[in-house]
């Protein structure tokens, strides 16, 4: 299966910034969201908080972000999360998606 060409500045194109909280480091959360980022054609990056949460920025079309954010909520198997709270921004276009 190919995945989906990354968005671009396209009118249902966003980003949205969230905040997951809870068993979220050391599971590979990062690594695993930067896999389903990928096969969704997200754009954006994931990174730990000295609070214990990660920041995931993705970008890309509205279809793709609904079901990136319902993965967040479950994240890989080790991961045990606890809260997702997200908030939607306006689309930038980026290049990948990174884990920092």
């Amino acid at each position: 299966m190919t995945a989906p060409e990354p968005a671009t500045a396209w009118a249902g194109a966003r980003c949205i910034r969230c905040f997951v909280s809870g068993r979220v480091q050391g599971v590979s959360f990062r690594a695993s969201a930067a896999q389903e980022a990928q096969q969704l054609g997200i754009t954006g990056y994931a990174r730990n908080l000295p609070d214990g949460r990660v920041e995931v920025l993705a970008c890309g079309d509205a279809n793709a972000l609904e079901r990136f954010k319902a993965w967040l909520h479950r994240g890989p198997s080790a991961a045990e999360v606890a809260a997702v709270a997200c908030e939607t921004q306006d689309y930038r276009p980026l290049s990948g998606f990174a884990t920092r």
